[in-house]
């Protein structure tokens, strides 16, 4: 039996664990002070939750990170420090140098694995295997209804209540991406990982009044060849602000734990 850890546990940890195979447990979560009380009230005895890593008691085979990029920041180097591996989906902190810097150290001094997760989009597999070679451009684009853009930095862009097009409102760097919409920087964070870098990695952001569901466009272009992927992302029934198959990657690598073949 392996057991994995879960920092946070909002609609998407809730998903994960329910999915989770039963040769495979929930045995720790790391929550704020303000919500362990009723975390710990929902999961019962048979799940640890606590507030700092220090706490831990149970040492998990894995540990999860989904809980935002403050909750990363501030558990990840001590689960890295007790030799726990951690699977990461708000990678969107890698845009903090200096945050990025200490995570490689931590997990190199420790010897234990980070695992960028591909979250909310698919082919991350095929540009890290692609930039081996040499990538020549990597653009993505992320194209939104316009209501789902409101509250971010887009209101100084767009002008809503006359949109009747598409529309390309910023067109910058995956690093400059993440800065001025940091809500959301996980994908295109990924994809420059992944790829040709932060500053290298061209992001496209895009109001769509005819959309219903959110659209990620990645291309890529180098010595292997083209690669062009097209995906409609739809959200969790829990929460429409949480992408479905970011849940389901992070249960991926969970149940990764005990797999002998893996793809």
């Amino acid at each position: 039996m392996k057991s994995v850890m879960f920092i946070g546990y909002g609609s998407m940890a809730r998903k994960v664990h329910e999915m989770l195979p039963k040769n495979i447990v929930l045995s720790t979560v790391v929550a704020s002070p303000r919500s362990a009380g009723k975390i710990q009230a929902e999961l019962g005895e048979s799940v640890e939750v606590i507030t700092c890593v220090d706490d831990l008691t149970n040492m998990p085979d894995l540990a999860i990170e989904m809980s935002g990029q403050n909750g990363l920041k501030e558990h990840a180097i001590n689960i890295l420090e007790k030799c726990i591996p951690i699977g990461i989906i708000s990678v969107g902190a890698f845009t903090d140098e200096t945050f990025a810097v200490a995570i490689a150290d931590a997990a190199k001094r420790n010897g234990v694995k980070v695992h960028i997760l591909a979250g909310a989009v698919a082919g991350i597999d095929g540009i890290s295997a692609a930039s081996l070679a040499g990538l020549d451009s990597v653009v993505y684009q992320g194209r939104k209804q316009p209501d789902s853009w409101r509250g971010s930095h887009a209101d100084t862009l767009i002008d809503y209540d006359t949109l009747t097009e598409a529309v390309v409102f910023f067109t910058g760097t995956a690093r400059e991406a993440a800065a001025l919409f940091p809500a959301n920087s996980n994908v295109a964070a990924t994809i420059a990982l992944a790829g040709v870098g932060l500053d290298e990695t061209t992001v496209e952001l895009i109001a769509d009044p005819a959309l219903e569901h959110n659209l990620h466009h990645i291309s890529a272009k180098g010595v292997f060849g083209q690669l062009e992927i097209s995906m409609t992302g739809l959200p969790l029934v829990e929460n429409p602000k949480t992408s479905s198959l970011a849940a389901f990657s992070a249960l991926r690598l969970c149940c990764e734990i005990d797999q002998t073949l893996q793809i």
